[in-house]
């Protein structure tokens, strides 16, 4: 075959790493962030924290940025990133790096949250054992059955099997065993050291003075017909029982106050603590939204290596050179973020304004893709954008996400927010009547009064959501 020359002119999209590193920030939540700025900090020594008091701004030469309108959509086949690279470029906004953002309101004095010491379950109780007048082996059979018991204070394992861990050479029979378990059930808190539910809540109630009304009545009811309280089967309970329907409410009243997990107050739980990256007020009868200062980090050039490479333009500083440019851009890229996280907000706040004024039932349906058209953004840019960023409101704080959602069709032709249907069943059940709870086709027709057509299978499915158990657990006795 013979060799041929031809010249083909295409068009490709290709991402520099610095629209890259971009979009990869976009992304990101806060804390990722920050452990992100945090790496590169170590690692490149052209980048710096600015200091509380000074302007954490870009590089003069980015101080004046030009909007340029967002690119046409890709080929098909092109990756979902490349159409962000001219939303990241796209109305970065010429606002000032280093103004604050909150109000006057924000002056008092703000002091960390100290950590408070607690005890877990098991030091409470070996520390109650050591009280204990009692023989060295029997301390120790105690101690095995303390370190035995589950986060919520039951001996899930029988003293069965616990006296297979016992080694020969101590010859601990069933009697001294369940001995043991007799005093760890005398310790506090009450109900600690039970196999089951039903032992659980009748060591508690056994530790409450005879003279507590329906004592007895509960302590059976708890030991032989637990489950049927469970199924509120509240009409053979008091056959049973022998009791009317005051006596039964007084019993069932009784029990719903003791704890079945009673170790649970020691577990240590850790909570889980969210950095809102947009902070809503309403100002001027209108809901505005504006940055978190301090969600957004602080940086600018190290001016002294700067001022170096400024002078000595030589080939052996190429390296420093290379770190000075990427100072520059992760700078740029952090204010971009911000720019269009607050941009995004914004919107989000415009279109549910309602939500902000009356709640969740006045939440209006809303898809990624119309804030991507009002804002001249892609949608996956949007999607980026609005995961894991959270939103401080006067109502609480949510993710940007919470505000998208699925809509229902109404009567007259429109559209409702699943956001406010769950809100409405929500409301409908918290005024239903305990003795004559709402079934989900009687919830349906309510709504269906009100103009939105939502079927018993969907009902259901926001119910569970909501954690709402069904109608046969809410009613009453």
């Amino acid at each position: 075959m013979k060799p041929t020359l031809q010249l083909k002119l295409s068009q490709h999209l290709t991402l520099t790493p610095q629209l890259q590193q971009s979009i990869r920030l976009l992304q990101l939540s806060t804390l990722e962030l920050n452990a992100e700025v945090e790496r590169l900090l170590q690692e490149n020594p052209l980048l710096e924290k600015a200091e509380d008091e000074e302007s954490a701004g870009p590089p003069r030469e980015f101080t004046t940025m030009v909007s340029t309108p967002s690119a046409d959509k890709p080929a098909d086949g092109a990756d979902d990133a490349a159409p962000e690279a001219a939303d990241l470029l796209a109305g970065a906004g010429d606002r000032d790096w280093g103004s604050s953002t909150r109000g006057s309101d924000d002056d008092d004095e703000t002091f960390l949250p100290q950590q408070v010491a607690t005890s877990s379950l098991r030091d409470h109780l070996n520390a109650q054992l050591a009280l204990l007048n009692l023989p060295l082996r029997d301390r120790q059979i105690v101690a095995a059955l303390i370190d035995a018991l589950d986060e919520d204070g039951y001996l899930k394992t029988s003293l069965e099997e616990l006296l297979e861990f016992f080694s020969e050479e101590i010859e601990i029979d069933a009697d001294e065993l369940s001995i043991a378990l007799k005093h760890l059930q005398h310790m506090e808190p009450a109900g600690v050291g039970a196999r089951d539910a039903a032992e659980c809540l009748s060591l508690q109630l056994k530790a409450l003075p005879e003279s507590t009304p329906f004592r007895g009545e509960a302590l059976k009811l708890v030991q032989h017909h637990l489950p049927l309280l469970a199924a509120r089967d509240f009409g053979k309970l008091k056959r049973l029982l022998h009791a009317d329907d005051a006596c039964l409410r007084c019993v069932r009243t009784l029990i719903t106050s003791l704890n079945p997990r009673p170790g649970a107050g020691f577990s240590k739980t850790e909570a889980n603590y969210v950095i809102p990256d947009v902070v809503v007020r309403k100002l001027r009868g209108r809901w505005m939204a504006a940055l978190n200062e301090a969600a957004m980090p602080k940086l600018r050039l190290n001016r002294i290596y700067a001022d170096i490479l400024t002078r000595n333009r030589e080939a052996s500083n190429q390296q420093l050179a290379a770190q000075l440019q990427e100072a520059k851009w992760l700078i740029r890229n952090v204010q971009q973020r911000f720019e269009t996280i607050l941009r995004v907000s914004q919107a989000i706040v415009d279109r549910q304004r309602h939500f902000f004024e009356h709640g969740e039932v006045a939440m209006r349906p809303m898809v990624l893709r119309e804030i991507a058209e009002i804002l001249g953004l892609h949608e996956s840019t949007i999607s980026r954008v609005t995961t894991q960023k959270y939103m401080l409101t006067p109502r609480g704080t949510y993710e940007l996400k919470y505000f998208f959602g699925s809509h229902v069709a109404t009567d007259t032709g429109g559209a409702a927010s699943a956001t406010a249907i769950r809100a409405l069943i929500k409301q409908l059940i918290g005024a239903e009547d305990p003795k004559t709870p709402l079934t989900d086709s009687r919830i349906a027709d309510l709504l269906g009064d009100q103009g939105i057509l939502v079927a018993r299978r969907t009902i259901a499915k926001y119910r569970e959501a909501l954690q709402i158990p069904p109608v046969n657990v809410r009613k009453a006795v």
